[in-house]
């Protein structure tokens, strides 16, 4: 056996051989790291010689949450080959732009994307479509494994290597590929190991899409990194999740959401009876997390570790351990330990304590750039400083705050409006069950803010009742001066609210 020391893998493979590494809950499958470690080889193999597929070349994925993407991606690991993994709720227009940008040599593909895929046959220049279930059974994924030999030409790597490609959402312009190294990967596992406490009897369950950074690097590929094991759920549903944490023989130590899955998860009639006390480590981020939704959870004994990164930033930069979790409920912590940050001021010189800027970063967690996109690199990198586009403070303590979207923010009447503070603040409101604030234009005050509110069941706020709520409670300027109500926020794959969307609706 051949194990280089960045081959997490075959690494684990040789120490723990029959330690599972990767459980699929949707089909029951699960397998131990030597059973992964052959499979991935064999798939290795079948890319680079029945698909071609040499370093450097892209392999796409565009399918739901399985051990597959797993294999995939270690597979790639082996051959230098670029993981590719596609968001599945994108048009065919959508991802036709990404997959002729990025040009993967392969597609392999849920069944249940079959249409998706033969559109993109006809539209684009890849060369091999491999069809998979997610778990098992008679498809071109197994049948390749089947078929391959356990011997592929390992290919000879660098940690500035590029290991994975994704996308950002595109929320504001066309998808950017952020290009993500095997250096990042690994920094990214010492970065959020040790303040989550992350081992090899860790036990992950993964509930976030793995073609975003959320799902795969938090905390599936930091529990692969140090041999643990990872539970791998297709799509997130509240009910379910409980019941798999309360599981005492499943055992889960860690997981990782979004604050909307927190939040639809406090509001499930079984979330008062799930046992908790196995979790080690309940992190949180993706978007500013409203600080009742901390209280909700610290009533019941959990402390949610919330931490701040970016698909180009592999991902953390700020990370709180338990101990801070409790201490500082709105702070989004400190920064990892291979991380350095600035908050810069608009003047480009860094911002006093406790005056609000934008979040630069810098280290060896940081994107070499984005893949086809020199422009855009060097709009976003200054002298291997990220400007990440994110409202942030810090205080005379060194925690950090992560205010708001930079982009979000909008000025009424000449004053900084941050929504999420606004959010926060109406998170309190009774018979209010989600709650999205965004700038409108306004002829007067250049701007307003609108509270965008999806009522609790049988619940009869009226808009007056939003407002007069915030009277006493946000300065005059803040208080949202429309509001609208809605059945549901438009939310992105990995539960952002997609405030341009909405922008949209109300306009």
């Amino acid at each position: 056996m051949t194990v280089r020391h960045y081959d997490w893998l075959a690494h684990h493979a040789n120490f723990t051989p029959d330690k599972t590494v990767w459980v699929d809950l949707h089909s029951g499958r699960s397998f131990t790291y030597l059973q992964a470690e052959e499979r991935c080889c064999r798939l290795a193999w079948h890319l680079q010689k029945n698909c071609d597929i040499a370093k450097g070349d892209r392999v796409g994925v565009l399918a739901m949450n399985s051990t597959d993407m797993m294999e995939i991606q270690s597979a790639c690991a082996k051959i230098g080959a670029i993981f590719l993994p596609l968001n599945w709720r994108l048009t065919v227009h959508e991802l036709d732009f990404i997959i002729k940008d990025a040009e993967p040599k392969v597609l392999i593909h849920d069944l249940a994307f079959a249409d998706e895929a033969a559109a993109l046959k006809k539209s684009t220049t890849i060369e091999h479509f491999i069809e998979t279930t997610g778990g098992g059974g008679d498809t071109d994924f197994e049948a390749a494994i089947a078929g391959a030999e356990t011997t592929p030409d390992l290919a000879d790597l660098t940690q500035d290597d590029v290991w994975t490609v994704m996308y950002t959402s595109g929320t504001t312009g066309l998808p950017k590929g952020a290009m993500n190294t095997y250096g990042m990967g690994f920094y990214n596992a010492v970065n959020l190991g040790a303040p989550a406490r992350i081992t090899p009897d860790s036990v992950t369950l993964t509930i976030l899409p793995l073609f975003h950074t959320g799902g795969l690097n938090c905390y599936t590929s930091v529990c692969l990194h140090t041999g643990g094991t990872s539970l791998i759920m297709r799509a997130f549903e509240p009910g379910e999740v409980l019941r798999l944490i309360g599981d005492a023989d499943l055992g889960v130590t860690h997981f990782f959401g979004v604050p909307a899955n927190y939040l639809f998860m406090s509001q499930h009639p079984e979330f008062a009876t799930t046992d908790f006390s196995r979790l080690v480590c309940a992190g949180i981020g993706g978007a500013p997390t409203p600080v009742p939704l901390l209280e909700t959870y610290g009533e019941i004994g959990i402390a949610l570790q919330q931490g701040y990164g970016m698909t180009e930033t592999s991902p953390l930069v700020l990370v709180q351990n338990a101990e801070m979790a409790l201490a500082n409920p709105g702070s989004t912590g400190k920064p990892g330990l291979h991380t350095q940050v600035r908050v810069v001021g608009e003047d480009g010189q860094d911002a006093a304590v406790g005056v609000t800027g934008e979040l630069w970063v810098k280290g060896p967690n940081i994107t070499p750039g984005y893949w086809n996109r020199p422009e855009a690199t060097a709009e976003a990198i200054t002298d291997g400083w990220l400007r990440t586009g994110d409202a942030c403070r810090v205080d005379d303590q060194g925690h950090y705050f992560i205010v708001d979207r930079w982009k979000d923010m909008y000025i009424s009447g000449g004053e900084n409006v941050y929504p999420a503070e606004v959010e926060s603040t109406l998170f309190k409101l009774e018979g209010l069950a989600d709650v999205a604030v965004i700038g409108l234009p306004d002829e007067r005050w250049g701007e307003i803010g609108c509270a965008v509110v999806v009522k609790a069941p049988d619940a009869s706020l009226e808009p007056d009742d939003v407002i007069d709520y915030c009277r006493d409670k946000l300065a005059k300027f803040k208080i949202p001066a429309r509001v609208e109500f809605i059945d549901e926020l438009p939310r992105n794959a990995t539960g952002k609210v997609l405030k341009r969307v909405l922008r949209e609706q109300i306009e």
